[in-house]
């Protein structure tokens, strides 16, 4: 790295690395309008605008390339992995989100981390149990998706997987219900609340030990179904390979599985299928 870039910005930067000049402007829905009604209106050229858009690379730092264009391609926030990053990563990363107005959304955070960024950003939301962090846009209001997601959770030490999903749809406008503590070791709580589950547009499962609920309340019903093993379980269940294979090797249909504790990419897949069918 070049010394101007090590000794560029050092006491506004203060968290002990600097980053390079920004390699361009964030590109939302909103300013992506404006910039075709300046080309409509005559105040922009069309070079102008072309070159613009050609420079829509994000953020370039000497630690990350921070992606502030998601939100244009996908219509989803930038996500950042917390686990193994510093809080001070995570601080610069999400001011630079909040200069731009955009919207932030943070995993697997230590609620010591969580601390820190906190008392830096007092504007994010802290959901501990989820261990998600929530920067909300100052650009946009939080668009209201029609739909719904049911979050079901198998037992209550599955309730952290349960609640980076549930957060994370919540975080992107989605309208959530949970039903906790209904796994198949009992199978009435279940059928008790059947009726609301059907109600729902897309289900997320989430269950440890063998694995079992997907594939029960997949039979059930007719909306698909987004498995999540955990790694809940004593010894055979191996950190959740147990439950990930059940899930895998699951009789009945149309049930999609993700990763072992991944709340974030089922939240992700519900979104999705939200998003095409409205």
């Amino acid at each position: 790295m070049s010394l101007p870039y090590l000794l560029q910005d050092v006491q506004t930067q203060n968290i002990g690395y600097h980053r390079p000049p920004c390699r361009s402007v964030a590109m939302d829905n909103k300013r992506l309008r404006e910039l075709l009604q300046n080309v409509q209106n005559g105040t922009k050229s069309v070079d102008e605008a072309s070159k613009q858009l050609s420079s829509l690379s994000g953020i370039l730092t000497d630690f990350s390339h921070l992606d502030t264009q998601r939100p244009l391609r996908t219509g989803h926030p930038e996500v950042i992995y917390g686990a193994g990053k510093t809080s001070e990563h995570i601080i610069h990363l999400l001011k630079q989100l909040h200069g731009f107005g955009q919207a932030g959304l943070v995993t697997r955070v230590a609620t010591e981390k969580a601390t820190s960024i906190c008392e830096a950003i007092p504007s994010v939301i802290w959901h501990e149990m989820a261990r998600v962090i929530h920067l909300p846009s100052t650009n946009e209001k939080t668009i209201q998706h029609p739909g719904t997601v049911s979050v079901i959770c198998a037992g209550t030490s599955d309730l952290p997987v349960a609640e980076e999903a549930s957060v994370i749809l919540s975080a992107l406008g989605h309208t959530v219900e949970r039903h906790t503590d209904i796994g198949v070791a009992g199978i009435h709580r279940l059928l008790g609340r059947l009726e609301l589950i059907r109600a729902a547009d897309v289900l997320i499962v989430v269950a440890g030990m063998e694995g079992a609920l997907p594939s029960v309340i997949a039979g059930m019903v007719n909306q698909p179904v987004i498995a999540v093993p955990t790694s809940v379980g004593y010894g055979a269940n191996f950190e959740g390979l147990a439950a990930l294979l059940g899930m895998l090797n699951a009789c009945a249909e149309g049930i999609s599985v993700v990763n072992i504790d991944n709340g974030f990419g089922a939240a992700m897949v519900a979104s999705r299928i939200l998003q095409v069918r409205k």
